[in-house]
């Protein structure tokens, strides 16, 4: 009765797949637990600053009831874009420590360079988050006001995506930011 007798190698496997069950439990609980708002905003950093700003915008209440929450917006939903982004969060559990933005002023003095590296991923991934509630295809033109549905009947022809022309839709607009400086076709929607 051996490690490799017939008995000891399902207890092996056994062990394994027990043990194999147990890791991928944990791993996607704290996967989840992390894509939850309220952890979102259990660091302070977040909770005074863009929170804030969040809770008065239209993906926070709207006629419709629908929110839209930090994780909704920063968070792929597809597994492996999810592992890549948890991965390159960890810089910002980093910088937690540290306490590069752990004041309103330093957050402040580095709000441009946040929101520029956001809205780089955001075009990155041709606005993928936005696109899971918001979907070319199925706008009806028509029931947006004219000057929406032109703006998006071009962006379709230009091949734009929604960060090029939304920033500032769900937070403040950093100081300094010039909308001269990247926007397609001409001025920032923020609506």
């Amino acid at each position: 009765m051996g490690l490799f007798s017939k008995e000891g190698t399902f207890k092996v496997l056994l062990f394994g797949f027990v043990l194999g069950v147990l890791f991928w439990g944990g791993f996607n609980t704290a996967m989840e637990a992390t894509n939850q708002e309220s952890f979102c905003i259990s660091c302070h950093e977040m909770e005074e600053n863009v929170y804030q700003e969040y809770t008065e915008t239209i993906h926070y209440s709207n006629r419709t009831g629908v929110r839209a929450t930090c994780p909704d917006c920063h968070v792929p939903k597809e597994w492996i874009h999810k592992i890549i982004r948890k991965i390159k969060a960890s810089n910002e559990l980093y910088h937690k420590m540290l306490g590069t933005i752990d004041t309103p002023e330093k957050f402040d003095a580095k709000r441009l360079q946040l929101a520029t590296n956001e809205w780089k991923r955001m075009l990155g991934t041709d606005s993928r988050e936005c696109r899971n509630c918001h979907d070319f295809d199925s706008m009806d033109f028509d029931k947006q006001e004219s000057r929406s549905a032109d703006r998006h009947e071009e962006a379709i022809d230009n091949d734009w995506t929604c960060i090029q022309c939304h920033k500032g839709i769900a937070h403040n607009l950093p100081e300094g930011y010039d909308p001269a400086d990247d926007s397609p076709g001409g001025e920032e929607e923020s609506e």
